[in-house]
């Protein structure tokens, strides 16, 4: 006997449980609607619960009551402070309950009639949404390399973003593939720990790392934010990175002498912070050639200041531009002056295969390892969308309308014939830290909603707003009421300021997951606003102001 479950209606549905998801889920309740949240996990965390591989670290910002009461510990965050701290919200705002785990978005589809996405989830319930929130993850997809072999290596292999929790590294010999922001808080947390026997990091890019600054929070330091945070904050979202401090918009390096070039080098140095040591310190590093020589050698010198062996020190010196997203860590490079923690060189002589024992590399040395650790990234911003049948109007699904371009959206959270749907962190969404970010387009998704419901959106009546208007397959201003929907044409201009802002960028000469280009077989694209989090607030704010500018009109 087949049983059919009968379709349930709801207002919104969030897909997520990480920090974006959490914070619309909430948002979403204060306005009355009926909500409900899903995520694959068996509880709350989105990229932390799975991320729990030693020195995972971030930051959070929304709740004022818990920045002022909530006891931090440290500067940064530690992934388990982070989970514990997720679940500390939802318990305090009782949100556990509007939360379905163990629940995977398997399709949706909008239907024109209803004007309602159907979707279809994994526990073969099946809802029909008004509002649709994808909270996936800007860096969720694993990236698990395909390597020869992979199938025959009989010791422990393991992905960064899939930590297991019973992970035991005592005694073992350990290799790390991949050394970007991952791959550094790893290899550093694991040699601190002095538990593995051998650890070798399979490095094919040199990475510029300066230090985090990170250390305990002092109680002065703790009482000065308690008194200074709407202040420190408000500073944080209008800035371009928000990372708490200015960024310099008007010291090249040349406006200086090299002796006070070098002194406000040392000066970031101390201070900590990747994106403080590169846009604190002048306005041209990413631009200008010279200027990033600059702070490349500041840099190198300070590797081989710090690694003792000649040939350590030489390997781990970067010879690409310092044009990726900027890195910190606690003490990374002082690692490798420890006797059992080295570097393989995989770009000289690449992995051709995992074998039983080990990993094989092309000049035919064999390095046997007892545990296998792929801090490989992910498969950024659009991972997680195209690997689900996401269908909007005429059955077009997001990975039909982004496999000429690659992904593309208007403001980053918005598609075109995608009907309330609407993306935090999706394509194109401002290049920042990202809690600040993720904060931001929860706010907006939530004021366009509210607006929605209130049936405060332009009506095909009022005038124009820079874009051409229209109705949908002939329906009125009745049947459209609570649509947010995209134009094509602000999606193209957005997309294309997008591209013009980064052009001139030296990151556009490297292959990193900025860009698309750490998958092999993805379309290179840009898929960031590279103006900050600051300039993208006020742009956003300008649209909602002038009637919804790019938005449709019904």
């Amino acid at each position: 006997m087949t049983i059919t479950m009968e379709p349930q209606y709801l207002d919104a549905l969030v897909v997520g449980a990480g920090f974006g998801g959490i914070y619309q889920l909430k948002k979403l309740l204060d306005q009355g609607l009926n909500v409900k949240g899903i995520d694959m996990a068996d509880d709350v965390g989105g990229t932390w619960y799975w991320n729990r591989y030693p020195g995972a670290m971030s930051e959070y910002s929304w709740d004022h009551e818990d920045l002022v009461s909530y006891p931090w510990s440290n500067h940064y965050l530690q992934g388990p402070e982070i989970l514990a701290y997720l679940k500390h919200v939802v318990k305090k705002y009782d949100l556990r309950k509007h939360f379905q785990f163990e629940t995977e978005l398997l399709a949706a589809q909008w239907n024109e009639e209803e004007l309602r996405w159907v979707v279809t989830l994994s526990t073969k319930e099946v809802l029909k949404v008004k509002y649709l929130v994808t909270a996936l993850g800007l860096l969720s997809k694993t990236n698990f390399p395909a390597f020869p072999g992979l199938d025959k290596f009989a010791g422990q292999l393991y992905h960064t973003a899939r930590w297991p929790q019973n992970a035991d590294l005592k005694g073992k010999r350990v290799g790390v593939i991949g050394n970007g922001s991952t791959g550094v808080q790893l290899i550093t947390a694991l040699a601190k720990a002095e538990e593995v026997k051998q650890l070798l990091s399979f490095q094919r890019n040199p990475q510029y790392s300066v230090p985090a600054g990170n250390g305990p929070v002092s109680t002065q330091h703790r009482k000065h934010l308690n008194e200074t945070y709407d202040q420190v904050w408000d500073q944080a979202k209008n800035s371009l990175f928000a990372y708490g401090f200015d960024e310099e918009l008007n010291r090249p390096v040349a406006s200086v002498s090299p002796e006070e070039r070098e002194h406000i080098f040392e000066e970031a140095w101390q201070q900590g912070n990747g994106f403080r040591f590169m846009f604190w310190t002048f306005s041209d590093i990413t631009v200008n050639e010279d200027a990033n020589i600059a702070a490349s050698d500041f840099i190198r010198n300070k590797i081989r200041q710090t690694v003792k062996d000649p040939e350590k020190a030489r390997k781990l010196c970067p010879t690409e531009w310092y044009a990726r997203r900027p890195l910190c860590d606690s003490g990374y490079y002082e690692q490798f002056n420890r006797e059992n923690v080295d570097i393989v060189d995989i770009k000289t002589n690449p992995i051709t295969e995992l074998t039983a024992t080990g990993i094989k590399t092309a000049d035919g040395t064999l390095y046997e390892l007892d545990v296998i650790i792929c801090a490989t990234g992910f498969d950024a911003v659009d991972g997680n969308y195209t690997r689900v049948a996401i269908q909007g109007r005429n059955g077009r699904t997001l990975k039909d309308h982004w496999s000429k371009m690659g992904p593309t959206s208007y403001l980053g959270l918005s598609v075109p014939n995608f009907p309330n749907l609407f993306l935090i962190t999706g394509p194109n969404g401002p290049f920042s830290n990202l809690p600040p970010a993720i904060e931001c387009h929860v706010e907006i998704i939530t004021d366009l909603i509210v607006r929605a419901e209130k049936n405060e959106l332009p009506k095909a009546a009022i005038g124009t707003n820079g874009y051409t208007n229209g109705y949908v397959n002939g329906h009125t201003k009745s049947h459209t009421h609570g649509i947010v929907e995209a134009l094509s044409e602000a999606e193209q201009e957005w997309t294309t300021r997008c591209d013009e802002l980064s052009s001139k960028s030296l990151f556009r000469r490297l292959d990193s997951w900025i860009f698309g280009k750490n998958v092999p077989g993805k379309k290179g694209t840009t898929m960031f606003f590279f103006a900050g989090l600051g300039p993208y607030r006020r742009i956003v704010k300008e649209i909602l102001d002038d009637d919804l500018r790019g938005f449709r009109r019904f």
